[in-house]
């Protein structure tokens, strides 16, 4: 289990749905884990919001944050909320500095973020590819360098909504069935897209059946999907 987790997605709920109950077993083994949100979802990711007559992005934002403390809470968790913008999310020099930043502080064991396609989504391939950049700046190339660097992360992506489009192929499940009840406290909190709850719920019962046959525990109920992106170094097979 990793000591010190962190999740990076492209809007304030994405940790929720796609790595909550990876987080709330990192949390309650022990584990420290960060979820940093690169912008709130304002614009694209909060229908039920923008039902309310008179709305604005500020108070959307606003309540997007309020929903996602909620749900880090819920599992463990400390929300950083970098408040980017999204539809279009954009990271520029001066953003991407922050991101290695945020990641250099943190010094993670774990990096979990999206995949590099999303046809459905124009901002989850914006974070990816900031997020991998960033790390290698963070971490350096492994030799001394000029600034200060951390240990290289372990970086994993997590499941998008359509993992068939999204060049996504699981390598790891995470057994989630003691720290379920942890991820739908989380996916309750995020009221404005309450759609997902119901899908993700299933998510994890689907690929709790896929970790049972991968591994033979029949105790597994509810699972998540990764997939890792980088070798892993052992003493032995």
């Amino acid at each position: 289990m990793s000591r010190r987790l962190l999740v990076v997605g492209a809007h304030s709920a994405d940790f929720v749905w796609r790595a909550g109950g990876a987080i709330a077993a990192a949390t309650r083994a022990g584990g420290v884990a960060q979820v940093v949100a690169l912008s709130y979802g304002e614009r694209g990711e909060s229908g039920e919001l923008w039902k309310v007559e008179g709305q604005t992005v500020e108070n959307v934002k606003r309540a997007r944050h309020a929903e996602a403390e909620q749900a880090a809470t819920a599992l463990g968790a400390e929300l950083v909320a970098l408040d980017f913008g999204d539809y279009p999310l954009e990271l520029g020099e001066e953003r991407l500095a922050r991101l290695v930043d945020t990641i250099r502080e943190f010094a993670p064991d774990v990096i979990v973020t999206h995949t590099d396609t999303d046809p459905f989504n124009p901002d989850h391939p914006v974070a990816h590819h900031a997020v991998v950049r960033a790390r290698t700046l963070a971490a350096g190339a492994g030799v001394q360098s000029a600034f200060p660097t951390i240990a290289p992360p372990a970086l994993f992506l997590f499941e998008p909504h359509q993992p068939e489009l999204c060049n996504f192929m699981p390598t790891t499940f995470v057994d989630i069935t003691a720290v379920v009840d942890a991820k739908r406290e989380a996916m309750a909190a995020m009221a404005s897209q309450a759609y997902l709850q119901t899908y993700y719920d299933e998510r994890a019962g689907h690929r709790g059946n896929h970790a049972r046959r991968a591994s033979g525990r029949a105790e597994i109920r509810y699972a998540e999907a990764f997939q890792r992106v980088l070798p892993q170094v052992v003493e032995s097979l």
